[in-house]
This record gives C-alpha cells, sequence and structure tokens, in this order.
C-alpha cells in the first residue's frame, strides 16, 4: 500500500519530478513508464494492499486505505502550496507504524495510538531535515517543505522542538500508562542516550545553519528510529 501512495505520488508529480535532480529519473519523468501504465500498477497494489491486510482484519484495511487517501489526495496536492503539507502528511506516515500492533489485535487503543505518536513527531524533523540540504533542488519544483519558507534559526529551532517532543514520546511506556505497550527502565535509559544523540545532531543544525548538518541530521533521525524499535522488541526479551 505505501507502494500504491508512491505510484500516485509520482503520477500527480510527474512533470514537476523532471525539474528536479533528484527525481528527473523516475520511471515517469524519464519517459520509461506510461502514466496508464503506472495507474495500473498503482490501483492493483491498491487492491492487493488492502486485501491482504482486511484478511488480517478490517480495523487494519480501514487504516490502510485511510493512509493512501491522506497521502495522495491531501499530501501530495499540498505540497506546492503550503509548509503545511509536512503537517497533513505526517498522519498517513505515522499510520503504518502502528498497523503492526492493529494487525495482531484487531483493535485501535492506547498502545497503538502511543506508537503513532512517536512517528508523528518524528517526521517533522526528518523530512525538515530532508528539505533543508535539498532545499535548492526542492525550489525547482515548486514544493514549500520548511516551516518558515527558509533555512533560518525559526526552522532550525522548530527541528530541534520536535525532537525534544519525539523523544518524550519515545520515553512514554516507561511510566506504565500505555497498557500493554511498556518498557523496562534499563530501555528507557537507553532510549533517552538515543535520544540525547538526536537532539545533538538538531542543536549543530541550529547553530551551523549548514547543509551538512542537515545531512547529518536526516541520518541521525534515520538511526534513532531503527534502534527505537530494536530498543522495544529486545525490551521484551530482557525481562
Amino acid at each position: 500500500m505505501v507502494g500504491a501512495s508512491n505510484v500516485f505520488n509520482q503520477i500527480v508529480e510527474r512533470d514537476l519530478d523532471a525539474l528536479m535532480l533528484r527525481t528527473q529519473d523516475r520511471p515517469l519523468p524519464a519517459g520509461r513508464m506510461s502514466v496508464r501504465a503506472a495507474f495500473s500498477l498503482g490501483i492493483l497494489l491498491t487492491l492487493i494492499g488492502i486485501g491482504v491486510l482486511y484478511i488480517i482484519n478490517p480495523l487494519t484495511a480501514m487504516f490502510g486505505a485511510i493512509s493512501i487517501f491522506m497521502y495522495v489526495s491531501l499530501y501530495t496536492p499540498l505540497k506546492t502550496k503550503t509548509p503545511l503539507s509536512v503537517f497533513v502528511g505526517a498522519f498517513p506516515g505515522a499510520i503504518p507504524y502502528m498497523l503492526g500492533w492493529v494487525a495482531a489485535t484487531g483493535k485501535f487503543g492506547i498502545e497503538p495510538g502511543t506508537l503513532f505518536m512517536i512517528q508523528f513527531f518524528w517526521q517533522f524533523p526528518h523530512f525538515w531535515a530532508i528539505g533543508w540540504f535539498l532545499f535548492d533542488d526542492y525550489k525547482k519544483g515548486g514544493f514549500f517543505m520548511l516551516p518558515n519558507g527558509k533555512r533560518d534559526k525559526g526552522t532550525a529551532m522548530q527541528v530541534v522542538l520536535y525532537c525534544i517532543w519525539t523523544v518524550l514520546a519515545s520515553l512514554i511506556p516507561v511510566l506504565g500508562i500505555t497498557g500493554k505497550l511498556y518498557l523496562t527502565t534499563v530501555s528507557g535509559v537507553l532510549v533517552g542516550i538515543i535520544g540525547l544523540g538526536l537532539l545533538y545532531y538538531a542543536l549543530k543544525l541550529y547553530k551551523e545553519l549548514t547543509a551538512k548538518a542537515a545531512k547529518q541530521l536526516m541520518l541521525a533521525s534515520v538511526s534513532y528510529l531503527t534502534l527505537l524499535q530494536i530498543i522495544y522488541v529486545a525490551d521484551k526479551f530482557i525481562r
């Protein structure tokens, strides 16, 4: 279903993708695939995705379908209109992170809601970092990705704040208030350590305001989310 979202996204943005260095070699702007073929592929992936998730349980399929709808119908067209597109896109972007829990239990509650919140906050520093070091390329396509529309202290401060909220949200399960999603104190300390690493690179961007610092933050954000997931899973085996 993520593949389906990407296909539809690239159909809508094919002319803009041709203007940017990072996307001009995609199948549609490069002429290696027709719009009709791409649309057929998108429909096929959507049907397969929803079908597989429905077999697991209807609630998972519903959330998956909502994710595709919001990504293609709301986030994609807003990218050339307003920086708020990142906020809108954070909703479908955070849904897959929680779907495993919904698929396993057939229910939506505090546990998948917490996972959603972590991924929701995480997306802002991650995508703003990308928008920072690819600022000129995005500008060619007319995309508004940074909250202030420019690479300044204001944008960097928002990156720092969202990093803080990401780490705090990641630590909530330590408090024992998120149902069956809980962490030991040891795991909480580990999450805190990797969180400090994320904040270090966010503050570095605030201090330096460079593309290099933004790229380092992007890599740090990916590392943070990967390590966070490993800690969350490993925690269940160290009790």
